[in-house]
């Protein structure tokens, strides 16, 4: 093989490997929005389709844990039992693939929620930590675990956000998944103290 055909070959290879994966992100980009409406419109079939067969869908709070369709698909009945109207929407995610194996990767999602929850409105701010697969050539989530910042009633959210304890969606009020409770923002504060 002469010397310029062997760069040739790199430089092809290296763009098909970078467009598969422009195209494997947009993949999944459709399927954290495809989850958005579809668990909006209450269509939980479609939703657990969302998911690989073992998927693990979880709350760092702990008050969701379900892995495997079946449980995913009860999990959300118990949750749709106490909702009304929902709208979720999404913001800005990180995608990043797994160096090793092509049919994996991993991200991180900003999010909100609007719901109503026995009766009252709430709005939720959360990030979800995602890690997906691809299964039968189609991208899903091998696990999707949700992280509030907040879950208040729309008269609590002024005096509320900032107080720990902004977890409001049940009876006792929990505190907050993030960012207080991350290493990066503990750590800034211990060398950088408030003055409130």
């Amino acid at each position: 093989m002469k010397e310029n055909e062997h760069h040739s070959f790199i430089n092809n290879s290296s763009l098909e490997k970078r467009l598969q994966q422009l195209e494997d992100r947009e993949a999944i980009r459709t399927l954290i929005a495809k989850y958005c409406l579809l668990v909006d419109s209450r269509d939980i079939e479609q939703v657990a389709m969302l998911f690989t067969c073992d998927g693990r869908f979880a709350s760092s709070d702990g008050k969701i844990e379900s892995r495997g369709r079946p449980q995913i698909v009860e999990q959300f009945h118990r949750r749709y039992a106490v909702l009304g109207p929902s709208n979720h929407f999404v913001h800005e995610s990180v995608i990043e693939f797994n160096s090793e194996d092509p049919d994996i990767a991993s991200g991180w999602v900003n999010s909100h929620a609007e719901v109503v929850r026995h009766g009252s409105a709430l709005w939720a701010a959360l990030r979800y930590h995602d890690r997906y697969r691809r299964e039968e050539g189609q991208w899903r989530f091998e696990e999707r675990l949700l992280h509030f910042f907040y879950y208040l009633t729309p008269k609590e959210y002024p005096d509320a956000l900032g107080d720990l304890y902004r977890n409001r969606a049940y009876t006792e009020p929990l505190a907050a998944d993030y960012p207080e409770k991350l290493a990066s923002w503990r750590a800034y504060y211990a060398k950088h103290p408030q003055k409130m």
